[in-house]
């Protein structure tokens, strides 16, 4: 059974094969990814390796602190993603101090609290 391990402290330029190539040398990698910004497609600076046993998962937790791409590497046993509580709606909801309204910020853009 494959084992999944997260990988933290990546380099900005650090790709899925890089990351696959870097974790090869523990054993055989059954996927590697690394995790990007949905906006931007920039590397949040990490990613998930998984491994094709418990024994290679071992040796690659073992090349934590390691160098890859100029960073010294995070390796640890990935742990289940937890639910997330979806709850929270869409994209309406709550003035943040912006332009309208409710003026948090004390600036007369919106709701004019600084008479003068």
């Amino acid at each position: 059974m494959a084992t999944k391990l997260f990988v933290g402290s990546l380099a900005w330029a650090t790709t899925d094969e890089s990351l696959k190539q870097f974790f090869s040398q523990a054993g055989t990698v059954v996927s590697a990814r690394v995790i990007t910004d949905r906006a931007t497609g920039r590397s949040k600076g990490f990613g998930f390796v998984e491994m094709s046993s418990e024994e290679e998962a071992q040796k690659a937790i073992a090349l934590a602190g390691q160098d890859l791409e100029g960073r010294a590497i995070v390796v640890n046993e990935a742990r289940p993603m937890e639910p997330r509580d979806n709850s929270r709606g869409g994209f309406g909801g709550g003035n943040r101090g912006g332009f309208s309204g409710g003026n948090r910020g004390g600036n007369d853009f919106g709701g004019n609290r600084n008479s003068y």
